[in-house]
C-alpha cells in the first residue's frame, strides 16, 4: 500500500510538471503520514475489540519506522525547542505557533510533532 502512495506522489508530481523523482523529504513525509494513519487506526480497533486488526496495523507501524530515520529522545527534543523558543524570542502561548514552527524546521521527521508540540507548550506555560 505503501508503493502506491509513493506512485501516487510522483504522478502528482509529474501532471504538475515537476520532476517525478521524490526527494528524501518527500519519502518522509510519506512514511511519517501513513505511519500516524495506522497508529489511529490501530486505536480505535483496540478500543473496538478488534484487537487482532489492531496488531496488524502495529507490526505495519514496526515496519514503516525502520524506514524512518531514527527518533530523537525527549531530552534532545527539549534542547532543541529551547534553542527555537530563544531564536523566536517566545515567552507566552500566543507565540506557540513561531516556536512550534521553527522546531520542527530542525525536528521534521525525526521527532514526533504531537510530542513536540506539548514540550513547546510546557516551555511556554
Amino acid at each position: 500500500m505503501i508503493i502506491s502512495v509513493f506512485q501516487n506522489k510522483e504522478i502528482e508530481k509529474r501532471s504538475g510538471g515537476k520532476p517525478a523523482e521524490l526527494t528524501e523529504e518527500e519519502v518522509v513525509e510519506i512514511l511519517i503520514r501513513e505511519a500516524k494513519k495506522r497508529k489511529e487506526a490501530a486505536e480505535i480497533y483496540a478500543k473496538g475489540g478488534r484487537d487482532d486488526l489492531s496488531q496488524k496495523e502495529i507490526r505495519e507501524i514496526e515496519l514503516i519506522k525502520k524506514y524512518l530515520p531514527e527518533q530523537l529522545s525527549e531530552q534532545e527534543i527539549e534542547k532543541i525547542v529551547k534553542v527555537a523558543i530563544e531564536k523566536t524570542n517566545a515567552k507566552e502561548q500566543k507565540d506557540f505557533g513561531r516556536a512550534m514552527a521553527e522546531a520542527m524546521k530542525e525536528l521534521k521527521g525525526k521527532a514526533d510533532a504531537k510530542l513536540t508540540s506539548e514540550i513547546v507548550k510546557k516551555f511556554l506555560s
